[in-house]
């Protein structure tokens, strides 16, 4: 069985509201086993909003619709829903009672536009609405079911969960399959060069699948397999970890919910080392990812943000002939930050950051996007020379995510 989002609100075309319904209905559907291939937004208006359900009961079995069944001369959807099926909107005598009601119970005076709530598509079957006066409704229309919720999030999610859901799977004849995945995350490599390494499982793998995602600061390779059985499910889907495993293990620092930031703060913890920081284009970033992390005080000795200068030697302790050759922008430089925050802080390992994040301050040799990564641990000094383009916002994210995964690495090997 597969299905078709369709959202209805101006508002959300101009960005006023955030559509989490799509994301709520997605995410049940794939649980439930029912494939989604597309989501439409459309505005208040009934033309475009009937051309968009006739295109997704073309792509469909089903297609369910939130939003737009307001008391409003905005609220279309019933109109749009009625024209397209060629039924008529035929008053309901027990959900005008039910909408009466809801006002009576809450000692508020129901308003003649809300009578329009109970007017329904000829034939449709009534979604039960608790949480407000929107009925929701689902009808037939030649080999298709359209579903109609309100598109309040807490109204729709109970109806999703009460009634769609007990619908959709007395209609898939109690086959229930579930959709299932699990999402691998990669740092240190390109979108590209992820590709090159696993071309042909992308291309021969189709239960499961793999879908990659580049992200500013890592890749995401999300694998999905669709069975009928939980057990099955995993043993699918370990199986082909193992074989990405075999050729991207080392860039992996994570699956699911883990962080880069966990994954070093889990090491740290095991290790029984302990850290600092100093930051220049950043200015905390990286300490404030690291403290985000539960325990981080048993790892985490202070970081200092040093962004003239002035700082760099006053308070940091760097040497201020190094910057003078070398330039604060320099692995020279990023080397003596990590080592004199280490010893400053007395802690096993100092990390330090120095960059250009733009969107000025860059030269032809040193250009917006140029950082440098060092890790001085116990005395052991490495730098990394990065140059992540432009976007000062985008810089600054790559900045401290290269700096984790560097340190993890190191970890990680030591």
């Amino acid at each position: 069985m597969n299905a078709e989002i369709i959202t209805v609100g101006t508002e959300l075309l101009l960005g006023q509201i955030l559509d989490t319904n799509s994301v709520y209905i997605g995410k049940t559907l794939a649980e439930a086993g029912i494939d989604l291939f597309y989501k439409t937004s459309v505005g208040d208006n009934v033309p475009r909003l009937k051309s968009a359900i006739e295109a997704a009961c073309a792509r469909a079995e089903i297609v369910i619709i939130t939003g737009g069944l307001g008391p409003t001369v905005d609220d279309i959807t019933r109109e749009a829903i009625a024209e397209v099926t060629g039924k008529a909107l035929v008053l309901d005598a027990s959900l005008l009672k039910q909408i009466k009601s809801f006002f009576e119970k809450r000692n508020l005076l129901m308003t003649e536009s809300n009578q329009v709530q109970a007017y329904l598509p000829e034939g449709a079957g009534i979604i039960e609405n608790k949480n407000g006066t929107a009925p929701g409704f689902i009808m037939a229309h030649s080999g298709n079911t359209i579903i109609a919720m309100p598109g309040v999030p807490h109204e729709m999610h109970a109806m999703m969960e009460n009634s769609v859901m007990p619908y959709l799977y007395e209609k898939m004849g109690g086959t229930v399959f579930s959709i299932k995945s699990k999402t691998l995350h990669i740092g240190g490599m390109s979108e590209s060069a992820v590709n090159n390494k696993i071309e042909d499982l992308f291309i021969n793998s189709k239960n499961p699948s793999i879908g990659i995602l580049a992200h500013w600061t890592h890749i995401d390779l999300r694998l999905t397999v669709k069975t009928d059985s939980q057990k099955n499910a995993d043993k699918v889907l370990n199986e082909l970890k193992e074989k990405i495993y075999e050729r991207l293990g080392g860039n992996i620092f994570g699956e699911d919910e883990e962080t880069i930031e966990l994954a070093v703060s889990k090491l740290l913890m095991a290790k029984h080392l302990t850290l600092s920081t100093a930051e220049s284009c950043t200015a905390g970033l990286l300490s404030y990812k690291l403290t985000n992390m539960a325990g981080a005080s048993g790892f985490f000795m202070g970081g200092v943000s040093v962004y003239s200068n002035e700082i760099k030697t006053s308070i940091l302790g760097v040497n201020e002939k190094v910057i003078s050759e070398f330039g604060a922008v320099s692995a020279e430089t990023a080397g003596e930050m990590a080592t004199k925050c280490r010893e400053k802080f007395k802690t096993d390992i100092g990390v330090a950051i120095t960059g250009i994040a733009g969107p000025e301050g860059g030269t032809q040799s040193k250009p917006v996007g140029l950082v440098y990564v060092a890790l001085d641990i116990k005395g052991k000094v490495q730098f990394f020379e990065n140059r992540f383009g432009t976007g000062r916002e985008i810089v600054r994210s790559r900045a401290a995510q290269v700096a984790l995964f560097k340190l993890y690495t190191a970890l990680k090997n030591s």
